[in-house]
């Protein structure tokens, strides 16, 4: 029997009365806290700078000078987001990036003027922590702030740590994992008193706090486009006016020297535009983004009397909901939220694969039974209110499984 009869007789096979097939529910996406989608009008603003656009905006010629006021105009945007200076905006791939030049940049030359110590708390991402410890084992002095069980800076520690032989102090706006709120401007306050260099991570700040460098004593701030919309490879570090930072790169003259290499023209232009929308619709957004939150908060802790969510007693970000359920693993329940079509995670996607407990929870006093057992859930454009419904309905019963299969295996 050739081939093509096979096709023929397969074709006379009956199919299944669509009575019985299940149409399965749209999938719920909560974890924006990782990344987001890329929105339709960034999308639209970056693609001619993929076609005819493509010039390298270091050439003299026609394509270069289209593709530098393209650059600058995405730079003077960004700037305005910021409450800063065109000249204040250095592009940089990622959060990481800019989080690494941040403290290694400051460490580098302030070191040079006999300030040794680089401070930061214990909740912060890896990509602070990471530099932190890198400007150590170069000889800088190690200070960790404590903070509280609520997630906040312990104000104490912060005054003990932050003395006048700092190079610099990197404490994060708004933390990835339990979305607790600091007080940047009072904090960057105290250290410019003490002729510290004060650097927020403002990743998950971004589109969520009112940022104004304009305003606020911060010499240096990271964002990432990533997480309000643009793609993934592009962020920006604000360095105000006069604050002296050793470039990570070397070799050519782009951005004054700050950070040689080619620019990335498409992902600044697309960049500018998701910040300016993100800003535009914060107010509306974050209202919409605290109403499920809450909603979502509330029903499963109902359903759910033992659960504790980690940070709630502190001021929070609106998008981010972290909850344990005793006698549950994270590993368990988010493979079973994912069976069932619900996207979340344990803490910050860039530990992806990490059996141990979560460093910001461990820093803030949470039980290791307890700090093993929290999931992330982070809300943003593409959450809905059936999405809360569905997700207040799954959660309880998959908790309750696990629960059951882990005291089976005890």
């Amino acid at each position: 029997m050739s081939g093509h009869q096979r096709v023929g007789h397969a074709a006379h096979v009956p199919l299944l009365s669509t009575s019985y097939i299940s149409v399965m529910p749209p999938p719920i996406y909560l974890d924006h806290a990782a990344t987001t989608p890329v929105r339709t009008e960034v999308l639209a603003a970056m693609m001619p700078f993929f076609g005819p656009r493509f010039g390298n905006p270091s050439s003299v010629h026609r394509w270069g000078r289209e593709a530098r006021a393209a650059l600058d105009e995405a730079r003077a945007r960004v700037a305005a987001c910021l409450g800063a200076h065109p000249d204040e905006i250095c592009f940089t791939s990622c959060g990481t990036e800019g989080d690494n030049f941040a403290i290694l940049g400051a460490w580098r030359t302030a070191r040079q003027r006999g300030r040794r110590a680089v401070i930061t708390s214990g909740i912060e991402h890896k990509a602070v922590l990471g530099a932190v410890h890198q400007a150590a084992l170069e000889g800088a002095d190690e200070r960790i702030l404590a903070v509280t069980a609520a997630g906040t800076i312990d104000r104490a520690s912060f005054d003990d740590l932050v003395r006048d032989d700092a190079a610099i102090c990197s404490v994060m706006w708004v933390n990835n994992e339990i979305g607790s709120v600091q007080d940047i401007p009072d904090l960057a306050q105290t250290a410019r008193a003490r002729g510290v260099t004060f650097h927020t991570d403002a990743v998950q700040a971004l589109g969520k706090i009112a940022i104004d460098a304009s305003r606020h004593p911060f010499d240096l701030l990271t964002v990432s486009g990533h997480k309000i919309g643009a793609p993934k490879g592009i962020g920006a570090l604000y360095i105000r006016r006069g604050t002296p930072l050793e470039p990570l790169l070397h070799g050519g003259t782009q951005d004054a020297g700050r950070r040689p290499g080619t620019e990335n023209v498409a992902f600044a232009v697309g960049f500018a535009c998701a910040a300016e929308l993100a800003m535009s619709e914060r107010d509306a957004e974050c209202a919409r983004l605290v109403r499920l939150r809450d909603a979502l908060e509330t029903a499963l802790l109902a359903r759910i009397p033992d659960a504790v969510v980690h940070g709630r007693s502190g001021p929070r970000a609106p998008h981010i909901l972290n909850l344990s359920v005793p006698g549950t693993d994270s590993e368990s329940m988010l493979m079973a939220l994912d069976l069932a079509g619900v996207a979340a995670s344990a803490g910050s996607a860039c530990q992806s694969g990490s059996v141990t407990p979560s460093h910001v929870l461990a820093a803030m006093g949470v039980a290791p039974e307890l700090a093993t057992a929290a999931i992330r859930m982070s809300l943003g454009a593409l959450t809905t209110d059936d999405d809360v419904t569905r997700v207040a309905e799954l959660f309880p019963a998959l908790a309750e499984k696990a629960r059951r299969l882990t005291g089976a295996r005890a």
